[in-house]
């Protein structure tokens, strides 16, 4: 039985059942995984999974099921469970089966290209890294990890009113690490690239940016503590946006759960900070048509020049603010129900060079990884002590690596101070971006 053939008979047995509005959305997806030690394969990973989500509107309450068996004796199984589902609940949740929008992009999301190359060509590409990164240098002395990572998958989405939104996508990660030593000090650095085509991979410079990622780190110094400006590197900076997303997100704000109610209109960053969310930005890798109710999904501007332009909603939460949805409902699985997430969210970059933005300083310290970004952080409060990993800069250039650092300040008051952002915007894998940010200060503390 075919998935549209499952839908369709689901959909009109769901009516005939009782319920008003039915939904069905289906998912499937396929990833490869191969980890590299000393040119060999160390673990070689595939998976496939997949299932169909099931929601239908009985007697005035949205009920839920789902399986991973789409046969024909799945059919009642989730009708009954969606209707039981139902019967439990204590009162209309405020959600309804979408009719559809009017336009969709249909931006393409896969490359048959890169759905083209074999699994010896991967095996040859991630080995060729290992081996250039281990040459680079003698201080070079082993890699922690090595790892390529491709992917694909598939989204239906079908309803008896008409809606029927079909997509594809897929990718490919590499992420790896390398351990530098020199006497008794040894230190790490990675590099992460992710692109749909395979051919733009290089391993010579995904091998030198690992190198010389952990050799920078060498030669460790210890800085008193104190309050620094600081210059946020882009991966660092994406790092802690996309901790803090869930202040944009109206279902928290609805929830009493961000400081950003009720701040739609108003300024809440600096004039240089403006925050954007393309599902189809071409560096990105986790756009999509069409969010977790079918909503048509586009380029949303949600801060511009440190005003809130708008929260993040899905068609709930929009019907409660009396506004238009933004297309960022999110189904997490076939198995969730919905909530709210972006796309490609990311800082919009500016101008000048990371190296600008180091030269303008006296003093300061550039961040380059931050860690502990779930225990030492809250999204209400926004404030945040996270341990980090960077460099002292002095009179407008990098000085030394720092020890062990632990960086500390407040998520609202760290907008309002950025008083630079850099031309570098880099994306990283879970669709967040930034470029370099320099920002007025926070608290250094050093291990």
């Amino acid at each position: 039985m075919t998935i549209n053939e499952f839908q369709k008979k689901l959909l009109a047995e769901a009516i005939d059942a009782g319920f008003n509005e039915v939904e069905v959305y289906y998912e499937k997806s396929e990833s490869f995984q191969l980890m590299i030690f000393e040119g060999e394969i160390d673990s070689y990973e595939t998976s496939e999974e997949g299932g169909l989500g099931f929601r239908g509107l009985y007697n005035g309450k949205m009920g839920y099921a789902y399986t991973e068996k789409i046969e024909e004796a799945s059919i009642p199984f989730l009708i009954d469970s969606a209707k039981s589902n139902a019967d439990v609940l204590d009162e209309d949740d405020g959600t309804d089966v979408f009719e559809g929008s009017d336009d969709y992009a249909g931006h393409n999301l896969y490359s048959e290209g890169l759905a083209n190359v074999t699994i010896p060509e991967k095996i040859e590409l991630i080995k060729s890294i290992e081996k250039k990164t281990l040459a680079y240098d003698p201080r070079i002395i082993t890699l922690n990890y090595c790892v390529l990572h491709d992917y694909s998958g598939e989204r239906v989405m079908a309803n008896n009113k008409g809606l029927s939104l079909n997509e594809k996508k897929n990718g490919l990660v590499i992420v790896i690490s390398a351990v530098a030593k020199d006497g008794e000090e040894m230190k790490t650095g990675s590099c992460i690239k992710m692109t749909q085509d395979f051919g733009s991979l290089n391993p010579d410079e995904i091998a030198k940016e690992a190198a010389e990622e952990a050799l920078s780190n060498l030669g460790e110094q210890s800085i008193p503590a104190g309050k620094y400006p600081i210059v946020m590197r882009y991966d660092a900076s994406a790092s802690l946006l996309s901790t803090f997303t869930p202040i944009f997100s109206a279902e928290n704000t609805q929830k009493d759960q961000s400081l950003l109610k009720g701040k739609v209109g108003e300024k809440i960053a600096a004039d240089s900070f403006t925050v954007l969310d393309d599902p189809f930005h071409p560096d990105a890798m986790a756009g999509t048509n069409f969010d977790g109710e079918g909503v048509a999904t586009g380029k949303r501007t949600i801060v511009s020049n440190g005003t809130l332009e708008t929260l993040l909603h899905n068609r709930k939460t929009a019907k409660k603010d009396g506004v238009e949805t933004t297309g960022h409902a999110r189904k997490s699985s076939y198995k969730s129900t919905l909530t709210i997430a972006p796309l490609n969210m990311y800082i919009a970059p500016g101008q000048k060079s990371k190296e600008d933005l180091i030269a303008s300083l006296e003093e300061g310290i550039l961040i380059t990884d931050l860690a502990g970004l779930h225990s030492g952080v809250s999204t209400i409060s926004g404030d945040f002590s996270v341990a980090a990993t960077g460099f002292h800069i002095k009179d407008g250039k990098i000085a030394s690596p720092v020890k062990q650092m632990t960086i500390a300040g407040n998520f609202f008051d760290y907008m309002k101070a950025i008083q630079e952002v850099g031309s570098d915007l880099t994306f990283a894998p879970g669709g967040y971006g930034s470029p370099s940010l320099l920002v007025k200060e926070l608290s250094v503390t050093v291990d």
